[in-house]
């Protein structure tokens, strides 16, 4: 599928706005595209790319804010400033040891914001299949749930059986979801 590439870029992915912090890291190859990234970085927060994206950065030869998305129909509406499209962005040409961080925003209306930002450039390594999440902390915020407010009402409602949208919320969720949980084996790319 991709490339041969030789070095790995190790990048911790995290929800902005949310205490105790939700976390991922994971491991890309070097010749990464921005839209494998938001690829990425849907599978690790288990969202479905229902909504509208795009990731802001420096660009690390003038320090000028770029924006990096999707080009779609209905973008226009959202941004008056130039996208560079992100499928031709390649993450080596962006991230650099100097310039780490990257601002991703999902579903503009809930205004889910991640910060991504490169901790290390690794060697690969023989018989790893990336990209991998190595590790990370708390089950990720739902889509659609109103955003950061949104969450933090539905982790109210989860502590208390006797709230009239208990049961709604957990038939909503699933019997299963636990906000605390969180196994990287269980993110599938």
């Amino acid at each position: 599928m991709k490339k041969t590439f030789e070095k790995v870029y190790q990048l911790k992915i995290s929800m902005k706005g949310i205490t105790p912090q939700i976390w991922r890291r994971i491991q890309v190859p070097e010749n990464y595209t921005f839209l494998d990234l938001h690829n990425a970085i849907q599978a690790a927060m288990n969202w479905d790319d229902y909504h509208l994206h795009e990731f802001k950065m420096k660009n690390p030869n003038n320090g000028a804010l770029v924006k990096i998305g999707a080009e779609n129909e209905g973008y226009e509406y959202f941004s008056d400033e130039s996208l560079i499209p992100e499928e031709r962005a390649k993450l080596s040409k962006l991230f650099t040891l100097e310039n780490k961080d990257a601002l991703y925003t999902y579903d503009f209306g809930d205004d889910l914001q991640v910060k991504v930002r490169l901790e290390k450039i690794l060697l690969r390594k023989e018989g790893v299949e990336y990209p991998i999440c190595t590790a990370g902390k708390r089950a990720a915020v739902p889509e659609d749930i109103g955003g950061i407010w949104g969450y933090e009402e539905m982790l109210e409602i989860l502590k208390d059986p006797e709230h009239e949208d208990y049961e709604d919320t957990v038939e909503w969720l699933g019997e299963d979801f636990d906000p605390e949980y969180f196994d990287p084996k269980d993110v599938s790319f």
